[in-house]
């Protein structure tokens, strides 16, 4: 990057070969090492931080150094390129980009110009009443640490495309993995992109994140304008508190601090050498005159904010109409889409044309203000008028909450300091706020440009920033753009009645009293499509697993024959394993549970479960099911009408199996989004499941990971029932998700005599769950997330590295098998008759089975890869067997 693009005398004093961090390299040994181009970047200063002493200092972002608005926006906006391109096309259509405040926030926001389309949200110090919170972090070096993150609409944050975090330094990466750690729990995700001007991480920290994302089994990608180190020697902490203490301490006096700018400030001649002016004879007209009321505001020789010579005139204050358009937020705390892109976009030319004109004709430095988090608008606005008024030297900053030393020297990055008081009521109290390197900037106008929540009388004030700024310049322009405050969410319309659940033999082959389908029909619709095909789309970005389903699996004579051999085998163990997971939620969860099975692999297990209450204890509990799906959450509408017709805190989720806990993770996420939409609370997110070897929930029947023959089969063994459908086109706001109802299957069904063959084992097992349970209820069943940490294990291992391609257990390789595309098994050696059907699979797929010691489930599938239809360790056929 060219030298150029340092502003004022640091533009200067870097020709002449004076970098502005040789002044706290100095003192306190502080060096940057890396790229060429980082002294060209980057400048360094001292902060009243307890936590951290020196202050990188950005010439390209607009916050502290005044610079071409050009530059600034130029330099956020390729970094969007290289996003973009990282990201290819699809994936970039379905990103959403997060900045960081205060900062970032404009940063961020060019960014995502540059990405393309991609909506823009930034966090905030600044809570908004009637907003609710989406998310929050912690910051833990800056001088104000919670962010929130508060987008209008809740669903911004919720999609499943990449999720691009902007920063403009990326120091040690704690705030990066604060972030991803938040809101990977809410909506998880399989990528995400950081990007910052500088990388300036150790290779520990390096280190960290690599194994952070394999920890939570994501991608994250970094893209930077330069990379390098820090280097601090021992005690820098406390010698930079020591340097600053010194020379806040001194502040008024000649000696010691800004020697040049004390001849300045009292003879009001320019420095020798024919530097631009920094402390320049604009600054004092006359010694010792002091502005009426700006006695108690002061300015010092290095910091402008205290005691010491101002201007004999003040400069005259004007209000600027901007005609900002309405409804056009005023940068991204509450979100910023492709539509507000394209409104603000079609306006700036003309709020360009009218700061332009109010701009003095003579004027040939001007610089545009913007304010703390608001830093888009009036970055946008400098670029316009640097298009538009061509003769002046246009430059951009912004005010800040961070306290940063001032010491006038060619080698110190911070010049000169504003400081006044906050004017926008800040939350957290008042406070001191501060513009830097404006004073002595020679600037003939200053266009201050603030959201209206922070038009206030403070603004206004005898010691607030316009009087400090018409101290300094002889024109200062108020341009106030209207804070955008989203309007309170109508209450949801919903339809005067939900529909009462769908039921056998109408829908399903299941008697009517044993399950209610709290499902919508789509039987007629034609929703299939070819695995290959379904697969590729998937990986590709292109669609999402739950809006098609795969071709219905018809097992051959001699998979039939495996199915009702291991049905006879395993009936018994799984008859113990359904009366003891019945036992356990009768007896910690309620005494008259409502059974709510995750469709379609809970809805047997849910219909066993209602069997042995009924036939230990007489019971006759409501079961239904209802959808999850990955990435989407659980259906909305079937928890209204649950909890329409029942206390939510009777209802037990109930499930199959757990694999690596995905589903787990959702409906927890999902209940929390759904309480917070809605008054209804209660629902509790604890499953509870036949089997779980991932050690991922507290109520289970076993904890072993053996074949479940409902497994084996499709709809055949569910009632006739597809996997949920939930797709745009189909399922409105106010209908349940969808199925698939196969009456023409019927031949082929075994639904009741997989539910029969169980239940007639439930006397024999009778006293050994009583056993078990009174065991189990005893006994530590915190979850350890084993399956988990196995699965991010594996993917590394095997360099597919995500872990939604790794589906570990019986069950879960059965699916692999039968849905998707497979690229080879993973099987426990000395796994036994349990794994049959697996091999016969896989031999009629052409997919590698092997053998591994030490597994921790009995088999794992693993989806191929990068999955194309040209795609080599899998043929991409749909079974046809």
């Amino acid at each position: 990057m060219d030298k150029a693009v340092n502003d004022g005398a640091n533009r200067v004093e870097q020709s002449r070969g004076v970098w502005s961090g040789s002044w706290v390299a100095e003192r306190l040994g502080v060096e940057l090492v890396g790229d060429d181009t980082l002294t060209d970047l980057l400048g360094l200063a001292l902060r009243r931080n307890p936590k951290r002493a020196h202050l990188l200092v950005s010439n390209v972002l607009g916050k502290h150094v005044p610079q071409s608005p050009s530059v600034v926006y130029g330099s956020g906006f390729a970094l969007g390129r290289r996003v973009r391109e990282l990201l290819g096309t699809a994936r970039a259509r379905s990103a959403v980009v997060v900045g960081y405040a205060e900062t970032a926030t404009g940063l961020g926001h060019a960014v995502a110009d540059g990405l393309g389309h991609a909506p823009y949200l930034h966090s905030t110090r600044r809570p908004v009443p009637g907003v609710a919170r989406a998310g929050g972090f912690e910051e833990s070096h800056s001088h104000a640490t919670s962010h929130l993150l508060l987008p209008e609409d809740p669903k911004l944050l919720a999609g499943d495309g990449p999720l691009v975090l902007v920063d403009d330094e990326f120091s040690t990466g704690n705030t990066i993995l604060n972030t991803i750690r938040a809101l990977h729990e809410r909506y998880p995700r399989d990528r995400y992109a950081v990007v910052a001007l500088v990388d300036m991480r150790s290779t520990a920290d390096q280190n960290r994140l690599t194994d952070f994302a394999t920890e939570i089994g994501t991608r994250i990608d970094l893209v930077t304008a330069a990379r390098g180190r820090v280097r601090l020697p021992d005690g820098v902490l406390e010698k930079g508190q020591a340097l600053v203490a010194e020379y806040e301490q001194g502040v008024g006096q000649v000696s010691g601090v800004g020697q040049a700018a004390a001849g300045v400030a009292q003879t009001g001649q320019a420095p020798a050498g024919g530097a631009e002016p920094w402390q320049g004879a604009s600054v004092v007209a006359e010694p010792g005159a002091v502005a009426a009321g700006a006695e108690s505001a002061g300015v010092g020789v290095a910091d402008a904010g205290r005691a010491g010579p101002v201007v004999a005139e003040r400069g005259r204050v004007a209000r600027v109409d901007l005609r900002w358009p309405a409804g056009v937020p005023d940068g991204g705390r509450h979100g910023f889409t492709a539509a507000h892109r394209r409104r603000l976009e079609n306006a700036l030319p003309a709020m360009g044309a009218r700061l332009a004109e109010a701009v003095p004709p003579e004027a040939r430095r001007v610089l545009v203000l913007g304010f703390e988090e608001l830093m888009y608008a009036p970055l946008r606005l400098a670029r316009e008028l640097e298009q538009l008024v061509p003769a002046a030297d246009i430059r951009f900053s912004t005010t800040t909450r961070s306290p940063v030393l001032a010491v006038d020297d060619p080698g110190y990055a911070i010049r000169t300091r504003l400081v006044f008081p906050a004017h926008d009521n800040p939350a957290d109290g008042p406070g001191e706020r501060y513009a830097y390197n404006v004073a002595g900037g020679a600037f003939d106008a200053v266009i201050t440009v603030v959201d209206s929540t922070a038009d206030t009388p403070a603004l206004h004030a005898p010691d607030g920033l316009l009087a400090q700024l018409a101290q300094h310049t002889p024109h200062v322009l108020l341009a106030v753009v209207p804070s955008y405050v989203p309007a309170a969410p109508p209450a949801p319309e919903r339809p005067a009645m939900l529909p009462e659940p769908l039921r056998g033999p109408a829908f399903s082959s299941y008697a009517p009293d044993e399950v209610g389908w709290l499902l919508q029909d789509l039987s007629d619709v034609t929703l299939e499509a070819p695995t290959e095909e379904r697969e590729e789309a998937i990986q590709s970005g292109g669609a999402h697993y739950a809006e098609s389903l795969p071709v219905e699996y018809q097992p051959s004579e001699q998979y039939q024959a495996l199915f009702h051999a291991a049905l006879e085998t395993s009936a018994t163990r799984i008859a113990h394993a359904v009366g003891v997971v019945t036992e356990t939620v009768l007896a910690e969860r309620s005494p008259r549970p409502v059974l709510v099975s995750l469709a379609r692999a809970g809805t047997p297990v849910g219909v066993l479960m209602r069997r042995w209450a009924q036939h230990r204890h007489g019971l006759d509990l409501a079961h239904y099911a209802v959808s999850i799906v990955r990435g989407r959450g659980i259906d909305a509408n079937a928890l209204r009408w649950l909890a329409d017709r029942h206390d939510p805190r009777d209802v037990v989720f109930v499930d199959g199996w757990t694999g690596k806990g995905a589903i787990t993770r959702e409906l927890a996420t999902a209940l929390r989004e759904f309480e917070d939409a809605e008054s209804t609370t209660g629902f509790d997110p604890e499953i509870a499941v036949l089997a779980d070897p991932g050690s991922c929930v507290r109520t289970y029947g076993t904890r072993e990971d053996f074949l479940i023959p409902s497994a084996c089969l499709n709809s055949t063994v569910s009632g006739l029932i597809s996997r949920t459908v939930l797709r745009a086109d189909l399922v409105g706001p106010h209908d349940y998700h969808g199925a698939k109802f196969y009456r023409e299957l019927a031949g082929a069904d075994v639904s009741t005599a997989f539910l029969d063959a169980i239940s007639t084992r439930f006397d024999e097992v009778t006293d050994a769950v009583d056993a078990a349970t009174k065991e189990l209820l005893s006994a530590d069943r915190t979850p350890t997330w084993e399956g988990w940490a196995a699965v991010e294990r594996i993917s590394e291992e095997y360099g597919i590295h995500d872990v939604n391609l790794v589906k570990p257990g019986v069950g879960e390789t059965t699916r692999v098998l039968l849905r998707r595309v497979p690229w080879k098994i993973l099987a426990r050696a000395g796994a036994g008759p349990d794994l049959d059907h697996v091999r016969l699979l896989a031999e009629q797929r052409g997919v590698p089975v092997e053998e591994v010691d030490e597994l921790p489930y009995t088999c794992v599938g693993l989806i191929h890869p990068k999955y194309t239809r040209g795609a080599t360790g899998a043929d991409g056929k749909a079974v046809a067997v």
